[in-house]
């Protein structure tokens, strides 16, 4: 498996939320979560509740995209990373490691009662105006499965 760029994986760390995009009936809708990453998974972790809309367009869909954001109003510094997954609810190992990961960045969710969702990456696009303008750095479906 080959591991994302290492300027992707710097921008995911640096941020805390995500706008997630589903899809059912082609209807199209976007939530913000706060979310952690597993680098080595390639997944982002969020909680969510069963009775959103994203959760029950992903029950019936599991194809997502989303975007990570640096708001800025300087086009030299735009920077963002956009990107596809697969979308579950984590099980066993999986479920225990997302759990551990999640709540070492929001301790406080620990008191809260929801569920956690992860999004297995299988394409992410990293665009940084910081480098060159309109620098774009892909990590694809081939290389990240």
């Amino acid at each position: 498996m080959t591991a994302l760029d290492k300027k992707i994986v710097s921008f995911i760390k640096k941020h805390h939320v995500l706008t997630l995009a589903t899809s059912n009936n082609n209807n199209p809708y976007c939530a913000n979560c706060f979310y952690s990453f597993i680098e080595e998974e390639k997944m982002l972790v969020f909680t969510s509740d069963n009775d959103t809309k994203h959760v029950k367009d992903v029950l019936l869909n599991d194809s997502v995209a989303g975007s990570i954001v640096l708001e800025t109003s300087i086009v030299g510094k735009i920077q963002g990373v956009q990107f596809i997954g697969k979308i579950f609810e984590p099980k066993n190992d999986i479920l225990k490691k997302a759990k551990k990961n999640y709540l070492k960045r929001f301790p406080f969710a620990a008191l809260m009662s929801t569920n956690l969702w992860v999004v297995k990456l299988t394409f992410v696009k990293l665009t940084d105006n910081r480098l060159v303008f309109g620098k774009k750095v892909i990590g694809e479906e081939k290389n990240l499965l």
